[in-house]
């Protein structure tokens, strides 16, 4: 096959400015909030309603395939191809289909709801996908002042923002709420904060509460984020407390709706059979709904039910059977139709990781002792997340291996001064020859947003497959681009 054409794309829209004129913000009016009411017990009601029949989910086609003469393509080009016309190793890799194929599973999955799918910046920060997410209907879901600022400069409407996090800077909010983004309500400070923002802007903002359900979703306890124990949210004890505070402050802020969220890599199988691990989502559902008939009956108008994100991927490459949007919709489904809501969902790695590999060289291969290791010019600074969760990463070779070269196993590794510096550990392989390529698979989400310039490795570049064209759509950072924070020091 022909190598594949590289093109540049312009690189950065303009700029929103990191502060909005507000003089007023060094001045934090004295804000009144009542003292916290005793728990009252809460009773659990649910009621279905007929739903529309969902349509079948199409059938899941993975972007990055081997040939049948052992190299590996990505859409139908080949990867050692792009290897040899980009401009340095390593280097992430995407399929602009794929991203399209995720979203349209969601949009499948909730015909018939009035729903916004919110994705989560945090997982992958780029602005070209941002802005092809934006075209193909996405809202978007933030949780720092500077992924607020990067949604509005990818075009994405702002009334289909939610604005997510346990800390969210003063300044960051009068943005948010001169912009009339959904910002979520996380603590006590926080909505004092949220009214601080609101008086500055003279306009009311749009809240959620976040109520932790205390589900836990059997994930690494890092991306559990629905416990009672998590930093997120508030616990349903307080909740009357909250919406006392909202009673007292009515003119700054309008409640319309509540928020959850469970964790990260929600997925479940057993003996090749689906366990519905997606249960849990409607298990959450079923309290947040309860939540919301409470709510409403003191007076409230309640539109929005967020139940957040979490679907997990197959990073084993296994073949298991999965979750689908579907199967999550479909949890819920009666619940939203019931209480007549809009559906509001965060996914990230669901709609971004599978679309992704990091693309790296090896540099040698040497025996330790009892261990062999691959060593390739990627690493810990590049992709952290098997060294910062113990996560797994398919691994592959780009190209078919010589007919001698011998099986064994490898930790692969990279050239960073750390002994937690692998991309995976105990994998069987051919030995492979100095230069040849090596991905890491499903590298799309919390990989490149997570990227750090530790030992100055300096951060890759980024293309994906366009209709059989190869596109550039970040650049490589450079050393100069390092040594600029110093200029004029």
């Amino acid at each position: 096959m022909a190598a594949a054409q590289l093109f540049s794309r312009a690189s950065i829209s303009p700029q929103i400015p990191h502060k909005p004129t507000a003089a007023a913000l060094s001045l934090y009016p004295s804000l009144r909030f009542p003292a916290f009411p005793r728990l009252k017990t809460l009773a659990l009601r649910a009621v279905s309603s007929q739903a529309p029949r969902a349509a079948e989910a199409t059938e899941f086609r993975h972007c990055f395939s081997k040939g049948e003469d052992g190299f590996l393509y990505c859409d139908g080009v080949r990867v050692q191809d792009v290897m040899e016309g980009v401009e340095r190793s390593p280097f992430y890799l995407y399929s602009k289909d794929q991203i399209t194929r995720n979203v349209e599973a969601y949009k499948e999955a909730l015909q018939g709801l009035r729903s916004v799918v919110g994705y989560a910046i945090k997982a992958n920060n780029n602005l070209k996908i941002l802005e092809h997410l934006r075209g193909l209907g996405c809202g978007a879901v933030l949780v720092s002042g500077n992924e607020l600022r990067l949604a509005l400069a990818a075009g994405f409407d702002p009334k289909r923002c939610i604005f997510n996090g346990n800390g969210k800077m003063l300044e960051d909010l009068v943005l948010a709420a001169e912009k009339e983004v959904f910002v979520n309500v996380d603590s006590e400070f926080d909505l004092e904060n949220i009214v601080t923002a609101a008086r500055v802007v003279g306009k009311r903002v749009p809240v959620l509460l976040r109520i932790n359900p205390d589900v836990d979703p059997q994930v690494h306890p890092y991306v559990a984020t629905g416990n009672k124990t998590s930093k997120f949210g508030i616990r349903n004890e307080k909740l009357q407390w909250f919406l006392d505070a909202v009673k007292t402050h009515s003119s700054e802020i309008n409640l319309v709706g509540v928020h959850c969220h469970l964790g990260s890599t929600i997925t479940k199988t057993k003996q090749n059979r689906l366990i519905t691990k997606v249960d849990i989502f409607r298990d959450a559902a079923v309290l947040m709904v309860n939540f919301i008939d409470q709510i409403r009956a003191q007076g409230f108008q309640l539109e929005y039910l967020n139940i957040g994100g979490g679907l997990g991927i197959d990073y084993h490459h296994t073949g298991a059977v999965l979750p689908t949007p579907m199967d999550l919709i479909n949890t819920v489904r009666e619940l939203v139709l019931s209480r007549d809501l809009t559906l509001i969902i965060e996914p990230g790695r669901s709609l971004i990781a599978n679309t992704c590999c990091l693309v790296n060289k090896v540099t040698g291969v040497k025996t330790n002792g009892t261990k062999n290791f691959i060593v390739i010019d990627g690493s810990m600074a590049e992709l952290i997340r098997p060294s910062l969760y113990g996560a797994y990463q398919h691994i592959d070779l780009v190209s078919p291996p010589a007919a001698d070269a011998h099986v064994a196993t490898f930790d692969v590794v990279g050239p960073v001064c750390e002994s937690a510096d692998f991309l995976g550990k105990d994998r069987e392989l051919p030995t492979p020859a100095k230069g040849t390529g090596l991905v890491v698979h499903d590298a799309g989400a919390y990989c490149m947003s997570m990227a750090s310039t530790y030992n100055l490795k300096l951060r890759p570049p980024e293309y994906w497959v366009d209709n059989g064209s190869v596109v550039k759509i970040r650049h490589g950072e450079k050393m100069e681009d390092f040594t600029r924070f110093f200029d004029g020091l």
